[in-house]
Parts: structure tokens; sequence; C-alpha cells
């Protein structure tokens, strides 16, 4: 598999998290630790599901070095504990903004990396995305941090400068198969599961449709996706992935229209155009590849 297929796997996990903010709307009486521990347990049952039909490739999750279970399971828990304090002790929409410099740091973090260069167009690329994306999470609306500095505004920050790092420190294991992903999310599911015992009750009384957002979230957004970023971002384009991950947001008020939960904006149709052009140009070397 070539770099530029790899890189379309990567963006595949931008498209699942689109459904992110739906699905989690839609079990939002599930207490959130609860809800990661169960989404996760069901992330992990996606790579089991393939082993029946690749025997022994259970073998991969034992062998590996600590410091591939460190950075793997540090990051999905940590990003995901710190996203859910930040998202509670501050407006949303402001958190979503501070969080969403991810993408832009992906790429800036990658210039760093070895074989990567930062050019002109990947920072064009960049400075559309975040247009694109501020545009649609604040409908245009300035005057953000009204209220003052707060503890999720602080928060946010962290989580930001964490996904990005994890997402480029994987390529340092691109020898490690992705399958290994099942093993990472079920150890975040042990210690979503601890946590929440230890400060969260625990509600099993749900509706069809809150257990169908639950396996919803474990099979696409805390499943699948962690799968496809893992590949992507080992074999594929980290610069263009950064970049195109604006289209998150994007997708995400997209599908929330569609659901109902949310209304049309003027703001949709800028930002698509915004992140669609930025990905386009920052992606311009491999959709317009020279033939010889």
């Amino acid at each position: 598999m070539n770099k530029a297929q790899a890189t379309l796997i990567g963006f595949a996990a931008v498209i699942m998290w689109g459904f992110l903010a739906y699905l989690s709307k839609s079990a939002e009486a599930i207490p959130p630790l609860q809800l990661n521990a169960m989404s996760f347990f069901i992330g992990g049952l996606v790579g089991v599901a393939s082993w029946p039909f690749r025997p022994r490739t259970y073998l991969v999750l034992f062998g590996q070095k600590w410091q591939v279970w460190a950075l793997n399971v540090g990051a999905l828990f940590g990003c995901h504990l710190l996203y859910f304090i930040a998202i509670r002790n501050a407006p949303a929409v402001e958190v979503s903004l501070i969080a969403y410099t991810w993408p832009l740091l992906i790429v800036v973090f990658s210039a760093f990396a070895p074989g990567e260069k930062l050019k002109w167009y990947h920072i064009l690329g960049v400075a559309l995305g975040v247009a694109g994306a501020f545009i649609v999470i604040s409908k245009g609306q300035l005057g953000l941090l009204s209220g003052g500095l707060q503890l999720g505004h602080i928060i946010a920050i962290p989580y930001a400068i964490m996904w990005a790092g994890f997402s480029v420190l994987i390529r340092k294991y691109g020898t490690v198969p992705s399958d290994i992903v099942a093993g990472f999310c079920f150890a975040c599911s042990a210690l979503s599961g601890v946590a929440h015992f230890a400060i969260e009750p625990t509600l099993w009384s749900l509706s069809y449709s809150q257990w169908f957002a639950v396996l919803s979230l474990g099979l696409l957004p805390m499943g699948l996706a962690f799968y496809a970023w893992d590949y992507g971002m080992k074999h594929g384009d980290r610069m263009i992935l950064g970049v195109s991950s604006y289209a998150a947001p994007l997708l995400s008020t997209v599908v929330l229209i569609g659901s109902g939960l949310a209304a049309y904006h003027w703001s949709i149709a800028i930002g698509c155009l915004l992140i669609t052009t930025g990905a386009t140009i920052a992606a311009k070397d491999m959709i317009f590849k020279k033939t010889i």
C-alpha cells in the first residue's frame, strides 16, 4: 500500500470523528467515564473480531516495548479525560476552538520530523483550515472568552498538544502493526472503568437509542477510527492529515444539522469552502502528482 492510500485510510478516521458529537449527544445521559469504558471496550472488540481470520494476530499484543504502551494508552486515555474535564469547565464552543488547534500542531510538529519539510502551501492550507473551523464552530461570532479565562480553556491547551504530539510520535513505532490498537482500547477501557467506579454512579437502564449510540461510538469514532488514524499517521502524509483534520468539526456540524439537533447557518457553507480549499492546497503534491 502506497503513501497516498495510507493517507486516505487516515482521513477515514476524520470522517468517523465527524459523528462523535452526534453520538455523544445521543448518549449524554450515560456518565462520561462509564461511556468511555463501554466505548473503548467495543473498540477493542473491533480488532479482536479479525483474529479468527488471521491466526496468531493477537501475539502482536505481547513483546512490545513499554514505551509503545505508555505513549498510546496514556494519550488515548489522557486526551479523553482532559477533554471531558475541559468541556464541563468552560463554554463548549470556546473549548472546541482551542482543542481544534491540534491539526495545526500536527503540521508544525511534523515539520521537525526526519524526512519532512514544511512548505508554503502547508502553511496556507493550515491557515484556511483554522479560519474555516473557527467560522463553523463560532458561527462567525467574535467575542470569545467573553466570560474570562476559565479552567476549561486552560485544560484544552494540553489536550491539543498531547493529541498532536501523540499523532506525530506514533510514526516512531511505524513497524508496530495497527492491530495492537485493540490492546490500547482494552487498557483505556479498564482505566476508565476504575475511574468511573471511583467517582461516578453507574447507569444501566438505557433506551434502545442509547445502546445504539454506545455501540456506534465503539465501532466508529472510538473504534475503527483509532485503527485508521494509527495506520495513516504511521504510513501516510502527516501534514496532509493534519490539515484535512479540520474537516472533523465541519462534518460534525453537518451531521448535527441532518439529525435535527442543529440548524443550518451560513457559516457552514463558508467553512466548507475554506476547509476544502485548504486541504486541497496542502495536498497538491499528492493530488496533482507529476507523471514522468
